[in-house]
């Protein structure tokens, strides 16, 4: 009994710690909920804000002020007291305010692509030949986007790796003294390289340039000498040079061997070279060196570090590299005028002029050309074996690096415009922000898509077109982006200057609204700035027997108040005073006019069918509609939804609970029966008539909702057509909902027990017997006992008689007979 209490006790606690579990859980619940709610209006009131806070002055400026800023042109749509700014707001505020979506100025942005060729399929080997300017790789190639501040325009760009694409290889190499035993391999470089690349393309044409190194102290020797021959001992070394163009672009493979074995080594003091003066004439020199609109390719080849911008002032050169070319006969002639370029130069001018640039350098300088490749988009670097031999194979393994990988960049964008890219590579791998600009691992005939979104956050001053280009790093095609600015609205262009109705023409009425002209102010530009302070015009701010002035909820201008904002922008001062806002009314459930209803002026103006002073009385008599359709159940008065109960035995939302009245039990018996056991008279009928309340089965009577509860509730204990009892509880909530628990086991009257009977009497009758056995047999024993005594007492005495006789014997015998 103790064990079954302390485990009633544990189920008892157990089942209360899970009820304030549950009343945590929805504590919290409504808390999240709430947050939400609160969130959500801060972000509705925030969108408003935006535009309100702007203060716009016409719809232009509204316009700018963000996305969702919409500007009402209807005439008389400012209350009594309101600015020309509230004109401007967010759409849903301007609509609940009243003005018509045909009034209401909110121009969007577009995109308009104005050429949009397919990219070019072809292959390598076929019969077609297309010139380099008539293959396309890039799509589209122009269009124009309408930008309105704040609203982001979206575009798709395709590129496609193209089959048998033409390239141009410019050989640039050191010929300083330790370069001699390289110079002798590179001399047969044009043909072996021209086999190789033919697998790779059809159209290839290779050039060939030196450098050494400046012509100035401390970087060679100036003695007439070594001017004329820079190498020691019997070396014949040329004359030094900071850079040589040998040979221009050409498809003759021979003529670059020929040209190339005429070379001679030369000489220099230190140990950087003039490499970068170098690469800045090749990459400007467009027409002495011959490149054309295909893939650019730049190799760089040296066994020795470089000098940069700032080196040139051991020397004596302190004007800065002004990145021109200055190519006189095939020779760079201002080496000694200019400094070196600095490595962002470098990176510009190959970018402008879409090079690629190959470092192809020994073992010892890997580390420090593998940085300067960090530094120069779409160049890759290349381990050179000591005299050069590998060259061929380090060129192709560069470019398919090179070529496998694009990289989008664009020209600067003007100021308040913003761009971002979102890449869809192969395999499905996506990427955002700066890895949204490249997609790696493209091999030929590959597709690759960007999407990408630019945003205007604010408008030109001067409101003039702006021109942006898109293009692959590398690659001489390019998007062509026109940007057009809307940072006015289309009804300012219908505005009448001078206007009569802004005050005999003291500004333009456009849009609704007068734009005053300078000097004036005022709704209707009715004042001037010099009067704006008259204290004459301060009077009209007043009310009748009032120091306030506009209520102390406004400023006083041209003798008009203009009410002051709130932080919530949904709160409003008007009236001609100020004296009237749409947050002071009455509240019901925390809401200003409990939600159902406008506040003006202070007084709730109610929604229909709702009255009171914070409209929180419904005149909606559904809710106290009864089963039978009586109102109340004809035993009430519905009072603003709610059934206010006349006779104090009824109760309930509509007056229909009666806890001391007859009948509740047995009204609802049948259908409790028919829905929770299947049986019972409306068994057939269940479906249809018993489906007005909701039926919570239980596994106990002690499972029954117990009294105290809100709802009024009747517990019920019927029979069932088996006779059985089964019980239940009626209640009905306070939204007239019917709600039934019972008991899922009805309690039956128990019959008799046949095979207890039965075995109860065979066991009697077979202990019976037993004991009747036991009495007989007990019977006998003390019976045969009595007769076994009884012999042994006759043997006894039989025994006695036998002796008696011997002695008589023996006596007779003792005794002579006498004679």
């Amino acid at each position: 009994m103790k064990i079954q209490l302390m485990l009633r006790g544990v189920r008892l606690r157990e089942a209360r710690m899970q009820a304030q579990k549950c009343e945590t859980n929805f504590k919290w619940l409504t808390c999240a909920g709430i947050l939400c709610c609160l969130i959500w209006n801060g972000c509705a009131q925030q969108g408003g804000s935006d535009c309100i806070k702007a203060n716009a002055k016409s719809c232009g400026e509204c316009i700018q002020a963000g996305p969702n800023c919409g500007w009402c042109k209807k005439t008389d749509f400012l209350q009594e007291g309101e600015p020309t700014s509230a004109r401007c707001d967010d759409l849903a505020a301007l609509k609940s305010k009243g003005c018509p979506m045909e009034d209401i100025e909110n121009p969007r942005g577009s995109k308009q692509v104005l050429e949009n060729r397919e990219v070019t399929n072809r292959k390598k080997g076929a019969a077609e030949k297309l010139k380099p300017e008539a293959i396309t790789q890039i799509q589209p190639q122009k269009l124009s986007l309408h930008l309105r501040v704040g609203e982001p325009q979206t575009f798709s760009l395709k590129f496609k790796r193209a089959e048998d694409y033409p390239i141009d290889l410019y050989y640039l190499m050191d010929l300083s003294y330790s370069m001699k035993d390289d110079l002798e391999n590179v001399k047969s470089l044009g043909t072996a390289l021209m086999l190789e690349m033919e697998k790779i393309t059809s159209d290839f044409r290779i050039g060939f340039g030196s450098f050494v190194e400046k012509t100035v102290m401390p970087y060679i020797s100036t003695t007439p000498a070594k001017l004329r021959n820079p190498c020691t001992g019997d070396q014949n070394c040329t004359s030094p040079f900071s850079y040589k163009n040998v040979l221009s672009l050409t498809s003759e493979g021979n003529k670059f061997n020929e040209l190339v074995g005429k070379q001679h080594i030369s000489g220099n003091l230190d140990s950087p070279e003039g490499g970068f003066d170098a690469i800045m004439q090749v990459a400007v020199c467009g027409e002495q060196i011959g490149w054309r609109n295909v893939t650019r390719l730049l190799v760089f080849s040296t066994d020795a570090g470089f000098h940069f911008a700032g080196d040139g002032k051991l020397g004596g050169i302190v004007l800065p590299n002004d990145g021109k070319c200055h190519l006189e006969n095939n020779v760079y002639t201002m080496s000694h005028y200019y400094d070196y370029p600095s490595i962002a130069h470098l990176v510009q001018k190959l970018s402008e002029n879409n090079i690629q640039t190959i470092f192809a350098v020994t073992e010892e300088f890997q580390a420090v050309y593998k940085e300067l490749k960090n530094l120069i988009p779409k160049s890759a670097v290349g381990t050179l074996s000591s005299n050069s031999s590998n060259v061929i194979q380090l060129i192709i393994d560069a470019y398919n690096s090179l070529s496998s990988e694009v990289i989008l960049e664009n020209t600067k964008l003007p100021k308040g415009v913003t761009i971002s890219y979102k890449s869809f590579c192969k395999n499905g791998v996506n990427d955002t922000q700066e890895d949204g600009r490249k997609c790696s691992n493209i091999s030929i005939g590959d597709e690759v898509r960007f999407e990408i979104n630019i945003t205007a956050n604010e408008c030109p001053k001067k409101e003039q077109n702006e021109t942006i280009k898109i293009k692959p790093l590398g690659f001489t095609e390019e998007v062509e982006i026109n940007l057009q600015f809307i940072c006015e609205c289309q009804c300012q262009s219908e505005g009448e200057p001078n206007s009569p109705a802004c005050h005999a023409g003291n500004g333009t009425f456009e849009c609704g609204a007068c734009r005053c002209n300078e000097g004036r102010i005022g709704r209707l530009c009715e004042c001037s700035t010099d009067e704006v302070n008259s204290e004459d015009m301060d009077a009209y701010c007043r009310r009748e027997n009032s120091t306030e002035i506009c209520s102390n909820n406004g400023e006083c201008i041209c003798g008009q108040c203009v009410c002051k904002k709130r932080e919530n922008t949904n709160e409003v001062y008007s009236g001609k005073y100020c004296e009237c806002d749409n947050f002071n009314c009455d509240r019901s459930n925390g809401l200003i006019c409990g939600g159902n209803g406008i506040c003006k002026c202070r007084v709730c103006e109610c929604f229909p069918n709702f009255t009171g002073s914070a409209c929180d009385c419904s005149l909606d008599t559904t809710p106290c509609m009864a089963s039978n359709g009586q109102i109340c159940n004809g035993r009430g008065t519905c009072e603003c939804g709610t059934c206010n109960c006349t006779d104090p035995k009824f109760q309930g939302p509509t007056c229909e609970m009666c806890q001391t009245c007859l009948g509740v039990c047995a009204e609802h018996k049948d259908c409790v029966q028919c829905r929770a056991f299947d049986k019972g008279e409306k068994k057939e009928t269940c479906s249809q008539e018993c489906m007005h309340f909701n039926m919570t089965r239980v596994e106990s009577r002690d499972k029954l909702p117990q009294p105290g509860q809100p709802d009024p509730l009747s517990h019920c204990k019927e029979k069932d057509v088996d006779d059985c009892w089964f019980y239940f509880t009626y209640s009905v909530n306070s939204n007239g909902e019917a709600n039934v628990h019972v008991v899922e086991t009805p309690e039956c009257p128990s019959g008799p027990d046949i095979i207890p009977i039965v075995a109860g009497v065979v066991a009697g009758i077979v202990l019976i017997g037993l004991a009747l056995l036991l009495i007989w047999k007990l019977l006998m024993i003390i019976h045969d006992r009595r007769e076994f005594a009884k012999f042994e007492k006759e043997k006894m005495n039989a025994k006695w008689d036998t002796v008696s006789q011997e002695a008589f014997l023996c006596i007779k015998a003792a005794v002579p007979e006498e004679k």
